[in-house]
């Protein structure tokens, strides 16, 4: 009988169109749990990394290249599913990327309500909303209390804000957003349009060597999707503005292996050169809130109709339908507000403490999945053609990782520390000093993932392919 983790990879290999084959070829080591948790996230981890790896050693087999076996072991997929934890810049810890106020708060009525506010606009707003108090948990621990918590997420959502509500299980299964995730596929695959089948180049040194990505992401998952790219040889160019925040202690760890430039697309002049990246791209990877691109012109049809043959990968938090298909959201609300934090307070034996998963799961799953669709869908535009939509979001990862099961015995997991881990880590020069990273997961044998670039910070590149 396969162990949860191959059954997992098997399922997501199918769900790719990839041969059942190829998922004899991986090498899974380990056994659950292995981080405090009632949720198989070692599975998740571990077959999620796998999964990519296989699709990339796929394309370089398709390209000429030699066939071969890739191996994870499920103690460093966890341990890269919070890399950003064990990140060390010149020896130290980077600073904390949460704010000050982010958290769950009870409310008035009995219910909770998590904030997530590490954005500037995204704390203000909240602060302006709640009456404009200052910006301290006393403060906005007593303003909560006069609200009631399903009105206030409800609030905080029509202003464009990010706040979910505490629900336990039954309480998400019985909403409207749940229903229409009901069915889904952690990850889908859409032909857009038209167009003659785009080869794939001879082999090169990498899977993805010589292949163009654009990334517009923030914060996990999509720079997570962006980084396994590059990890596997591909050309990633990640773009963003000067007037938009950014999480220097999430992205020294995300930009390893891409070159990183800006364009405010906001201006004709600067969208018309972002015009003229996307007519030479091969893959599109975004990450903004849902609709942002199509407003600045480069929405999937709009993209795919500059370079027909585009590959347009789009994260989204809850899906691209139901009553929530347009709401902001991370991981954190997305836990909160789907069910996962009461879980896991339940299964610990502490109901009245709602507890995260112990790693930002569905932000780093998603990651690996946007990477395995993306390179299945180069597949496809190699033997068919066509422009191809790559989706997925952080509620159907979690939906994807509720169906995986449960155990019984996650919490007598011990918490590895820094050094539990050190024999995962390397050490890497980088525009910001000296970082300490985690490896990545995936073994390969004839193609080691890698990162050839350095991480460097925002807009250190000209804003143009190599």
């Amino acid at each position: 009988m396969p162990s949860p983790a191959h059954a997992a990879l098997r399922a997501l290999l199918h769900e790719a169109g990839f041969p059942a084959a190829l998922a004899d070829a991986a090498t899974l080591t380990g056994t659950e749990p292995g981080l405090p948790s009632s949720f198989r996230v070692g599975a998740a981890a571990q077959s999620s990394i796998a999964a990519a790896a296989l699709a990339a050693a796929a394309i370089h087999g398709r390209r000429g290249g030699p066939q071969q076996g890739i191996a994870v072991d499920q103690r460093h997929a966890l341990a890269e599913f919070r890399s950003e934890r064990h990140l060390r810049l010149d020896g130290q810890a980077p600073p904390d990327p949460w704010d000050a106020i982010a958290g769950l708060y009870p409310c008035g009525d009995g219910g909770s309500v998590r904030l997530h506010t590490n954005f500037p606009h995204h704390r203000d707003g909240l602060l302006a909303l709640l009456g404009n108090i200052p910006a301290t948990r006393e403060a906005v621990a007593a303003a909560l209390l006069a609200r009631r918590a399903a009105e206030f997420e409800a609030e905080a959502a029509e202003a464009g804000l990010c706040v979910a509500m505490l629900r336990d299980d039954a309480n998400w299964q019985a909403h409207p957003q749940a229903a229409a995730l009901t069915g889904q596929k952690p990850f889908t695959l859409e032909r857009i349009g038209d167009a003659s089948p785009v080869p794939l180049p001879p082999a090169g040194a990498q899977p993805l060597s010589g292949l163009r990505a654009l990334e517009l992401t923030r914060v996990i998952a999509g720079p997570v999707a962006g980084r396994c790219l590059a990890a596997h040889g591909a050309d990633v160019l990640h773009l963003s503005a000067a007037h938009l925040p950014s999480l220097p202690a999430l992205e020294m760890d995300t930009h390893r292996g891409k070159r990183t430039a800006r364009l405010d697309l906001r201006s004709p002049a600067e969208a018309a050169r972002m015009a003229g990246l996307v007519r030479d791209a091969d893959i599109l990877l975004q990450s903004y809130r849902p609709g942002a691109l199509d407003g600045l012109g480069f929405g999937p049809a709009q993209a795919a109709a500059l370079r027909p043959g585009l590959i347009y990968a789009s994260l989204s938090a809850y899906g691209p339908m139901g009553p929530w298909s347009g709401r902001r959201g991370f991981d954190s609300l997305v836990q909160t507000a789907t069910g996962f934090n009461q879980a896991e307070a339940d299964a610990a034996g502490t109901p009245d403490k709602p507890r995260p998963l112990p790693c930002q799961a569905l932000d780093h799953a998603s990651g690996y999945l946007l990477a395995l669709a993306i390179m299945a869908a180069l597949l496809r535009r190699a033997e068919e053609g066509g422009s191809w939509l790559v989706r997925v979001s952080l509620a159907g990862t979690g939906q994807w990782l509720r169906g995986l099961g449960r155990l019984s015995d996650g919490f007598a997991a011990p918490d590895p520390t820094q050094e539990d881990i050190a024999d995962l880590l390397e050490e890497s020069d980088s525009g910001y000093g000296r970082l300490t990273a985690l490896r990545h997961a995936a073994a390969m044998e004839a193609t080691p993932p890698r990162w050839d670039r350095p991480s460097m910070p925002l807009g250190s590149h000209p804003a143009r392919w190599t």
